[in-house]
């Protein structure tokens, strides 16, 4: 799909949910804070700006549109091996300072 044909796309997705709302130009454009002629304009496919598109989708209570720009940082099959290997030696005590304290007990300082 080309740049024009993504615009216009979003254009029609605004003016269908709009109209399924029962809203006019004017009422969602005051809603979104912007002017009917700009809202005209978005409709019939100009370009839009990032900030008046969220603007309008907010005012149309479609942020969840966005959602798909979510993501979760991932760690690598390799990097959690490596954590669960440090997390393991951590745990793993040191039985030569276990002896030496059993030794200090036992020493009785003659």
């Amino acid at each position: 799909m080309s740049d024009g044909a993504i615009v216009a796309h979003i254009g029609r997705f605004i003016k269908h949910t709009r109209t399924t709302q029962n809203k006019t130009q004017e009422q969602l454009a005051k809603a979104a804070g912007l002017n009917r002629w700009t809202m005209s304009q978005i409709e019939n496919g100009e370009s839009i700006n990032l900030s008046s598109l969220i603007q309008i989708l907010r005012a149309l209570d479609c942020l969840y549109i966005l959602d798909g720009f979510d993501y979760s940082e991932e760690i690598s099959p390799l990097e959690y091996a490596k954590l669960k290997k440090r997390q393991i030696k951590e745990r793993v005590r040191n039985k030569t300072s276990d002896k030496s304290d059993k030794n200090d007990q036992n020493d009785l300082g003659w």
